[in-house]
């Protein structure tokens, strides 16, 4: 895989986290460095941690499945690329929470990095260099999240669900560019 798609594809996966970064920085009233590098940490070592253990899994399954890898790929990306369209099309709002408690910051951190863990998945079946790939995705999804965190105490929740529809139409596509390079459709 090379960097650009990697780049891509670590875009598409931290738009959740940019997203609910975004709700956090509008429920807290001023912003610190120090606040939203919590934010950025939780997001991004999830983000890393989560397409690891993905790989992991999907490592020990390869030799079953190798033949419909692309497939597979295929379909992980785009039921989560739909799933977070379909998120960003629903008119049901949020709650702000202002807390970063670590409850609160390791079950939003969980929910919004299931995603990275099927993404890993895929990656063992592409044979992803994982170190390097998950590193990548964390130093993203971290430079994001304390972006967001700042997006949100200034601007409000207006970019959420264009970031949420943005990521998801990214992650579709990568999906398909990884189908179609597989069946020969690109060179």
């Amino acid at each position: 895989m090379d960097l650009l798609t990697l780049f891509i594809i670590a875009i598409g996966l931290s738009m959740d986290a940019f997203a609910v970064s975004i709700c956090k920085g509008l429920a807290l009233r001023r912003i610190t460095l120090k606040e939203a590098a919590v934010v950025g940490l939780w997001f991004g070592g999830f983000q890393a941690l989560m397409p690891f253990l993905g790989f992991v899994l999907g490592w020990g399954l390869q030799s079953y499945i190798d033949a419909i890898d692309h497939w597979i790929a295929f379909i992980l990306l785009g039921i989560i690329g739909i799933s977070m369209i379909k998120e960003a099309l629903s008119k049901d709002e949020e709650e702000s929470n202002p807390s970063l408690d670590i409850k609160t910051m390791f079950l939003l951190a969980l929910a919004t990095s299931i995603d990275a863990l099927a993404a890993g998945v895929t990656f063992a079946f592409l044979q992803v260099n994982i170190l390097p790939a998950v590193s990548f995705i964390g130093i993203i999804t971290f430079t994001l999240s304390a972006i967001g965190v700042k997006v949100g105490n200034v601007f409000g929740t207006r970019y959420k669900a264009k970031a949420e529809l943005a990521g998801g139409v990214i992650l579709i596509l990568m999906g398909l560019r990884i189908l179609l390079e597989h069946l020969g459709f690109l060179g």
